[in-house]
């Protein structure tokens, strides 16, 4: 994992570095990088033309110490000031964008690009919010962005991903003390999950699913498949209202169960388990709810609420009397729409995540004792204590129906083999989003993924 830091984390830090190097030393490094970016990008110095837009702050100075050592290797350097700028920036091999860095509050309107020109940023896409991703309506598009020091919040969230083009971190020599936000990346697979020991045996990651309802199996089978692939050495899949002999064959030991009041039978299944996942596909009646209510507040295990299991929490002062007595914070896997419904201060009353994704997900998990999984673009875990990943391993081809049912499995499975219940959100999330990346362009469906899981997991353990 990566540390990110926010503008403020990075503001004391720099403050720190500038006593202890000087200024000057850490503009030349800054812009160093700059240039020996450009340069590779370039493929050559001599006889190119580059256009630098440099502000009048630090960031703009970055980028005067890349003109001139651009200009040493044979380069033809156009500077511009970005309160002063054309329309359309005049025809070049390349574009510096040094006008704005992570300071920038307002509005920006960068001038247009010629056709096909590549946009190196410096440390941040000018018009861009370090912290929340957010950006001005003409910010920088970049092609590429050498970051100093660390990530930052708004390179990987919102719609910084795609303004910021390839992020390239640039080591300066600033040291930025530990914080509490967290980029997953994949040598992360190997080092956090748990390895299963020679002698051990099924139950010992097994894992209960409590997904499905009469005649709606298609959730509850996605789950259960997930937490199979995933590593669960048991499934006990618990189908509330469902016929015996309507319950597909498969490597999951499928129990049919009442259609409501079904908490008692459910515990019993978890005599045995080591995780609960609940929710998917178990509709919402009043009998089911207060089942779901109950077994939240009850189970002993590692949990994970997904969908309709979110719905029956209900709005934050319900959910908070459901979730505070347990000794282990359930993870809790909201969509923005979910999202909204839990943090609001009563039944209708709305209350979506907002501009800032990370802190709303940082608030939802302090004020209900759990871990919030909000699903994006890039997906933030956050746990109550203020400790945060994000997961940009995810894309668009996970917008399809049942592909949270999935995700919900994986993260019952990690739960089962171990994993702490923020690393289990966090790292399901990422090898989800890498099964993706695996599968087709087009027409990935949820049914593909638990193999596509498997193979990212053991590709990561080979």
């Amino acid at each position: 994992m990566q540390p990110v830091h926010t503008r403020d984390e990075l503001r004391a830090a720099d403050a720190a570095a500038i006593a202890e190097v000087g200024l000057d030393t850490l503009v030349a490094r800054a812009g160093t990088a700059v240039a020996t970016a450009a340069l590779r990008r370039l493929g050559t110095g001599y006889g190119k033309r580059v256009v630098v837009v440099a502000g009048r702050g630090h960031n703009g100075d970055d980028g005067r110490v890349a003109s001139a050592l651009l200009r040493r290797r044979g380069v033809r350097v156009t500077e511009l000031d970005p309160g002063a700028l054309p329309a359309t920036l005049p025809s070049c091999d390349l574009v510096i964008d040094a006008a704005y860095g992570t300071g920038f509050r307002g509005e920006y309107r960068a001038p247009k690009v010629p056709e096909g020109v590549p946009v190196i940023a410096v440390d941040i896409p000018s018009g861009l919010d370090c912290d929340t991703g957010s950006a001005c309506e003409g910010a920088v598009r970049a092609t590429a962005t050498v970051t100093m020091a660390a990530l930052k919040p708004g390179l990987l969230i919102g719609q910084g991903r795609e303004l910021s083009g390839r992020v390239e971190l640039a080591p300066i020599g600033i040291a930025v003390a530990p914080g509490k936000l967290w980029l997953v990346e994949d040598a992360d697979i190997a080092s956090w999950l748990p390895v299963r020991p020679p002698e051990t045996n099924k139950w010992r990651s097994a894992c209960a699913v409590v997904a499905g309802s009469s005649g709606m199996l298609g959730a509850a089978r996605f789950s259960s498949s997930a937490a199979q692939r995933a590593g669960a050495g048991m499934v006990r899949w618990c189908v509330p209202g469902a016929a015996p002999d309507s319950l597909p064959a498969s490597e999951a030991v499928a129990r049919a169960v009442p259609a409501a009041d079904f908490a008692e039978v459910v515990l019993e299944e978890l005599a045995r388990c080591q995780a609960m996942v609940i929710g998917p596909g178990l509709g919402s009646n009043p009998g089911v709810v207060a089942s779901v209510r109950s077994l939240v507040a009850r189970a002993e295990v590692p949990v994970i609420v997904d969908a309709d299991g979110l719905g029956a929490l209900g709005p934050v002062d319900q959910a908070r009397e459901v979730l505070a007595g347990r000794k282990i914070p359930a993870v809790l896997t909201p969509h923005d729409g979910e999202f909204a419904r839990l943090a609001a201060a009563a039944a209708g009353a709305d209350s979506p995540p907002g501009p800032d994704r990370i802190a709303a997900a940082r608030s939802l998990a302090s004020r209900l004792g759990a871990i919030v999984l909000l699903k994006g673009s890039t997906t933030v875990v956050a746990a109550p204590d203020g400790e945060a990943f994000l997961i940009t391993a995810g894309s668009s081809r996970l917008a399809t129906a049942g592909t949270g049912d999935v995700l919900s499995g994986v993260v019952g499975a990690f739960l089962a083999r171990g994993l702490d219940p923020l690393r289990a959100a966090a790292l399901a999330a990422h090898v989800h989003g890498r099964a993706a990346g695996l599968g087709l362009a087009e027409g990935l469906v949820a049914g593909d993924l638990p193999v596509l899981v498997a193979k990212v997991l053991s590709r990561a353990r080979d």
